[in-house]
């Protein structure tokens, strides 16, 4: 991952911890809390596709032999 995605990733896993705590606090309205929500989701998808094309950069990077090591970094019932 070249850095200016990396900082991205980084930038928005931030930003998606901050969202997460302004609605923790149940100090929003309905509204607000609706569009933070909203954003999370969008913030969520963007971190996850990003971690999914490292994933797959990782696995060309080592090669045909990866399904191995790289299933027993994924926890039952994580895998999307």
């Amino acid at each position: 991952m070249d850095s200016a995605k990396k900082i991205n990733l980084e930038k928005s896993i931030s930003d998606l911890e901050k969202l997460v705590n302004e609605l923790e606090s149940g100090d929003l309205s309905l509204e607000k809390a609706i569009k933070k929500f909203e954003e999370g989701i969008k913030l969520s998808r963007k971190c996850q596709t990003a971690l999914k094309e490292a994933e797959q950069k990782i696995e060309i990077l080592l090669g045909d032999d990866t399904s191995e090591k790289v299933t027993s970094f994924i926890k039952d019932g994580e895998d999307s």
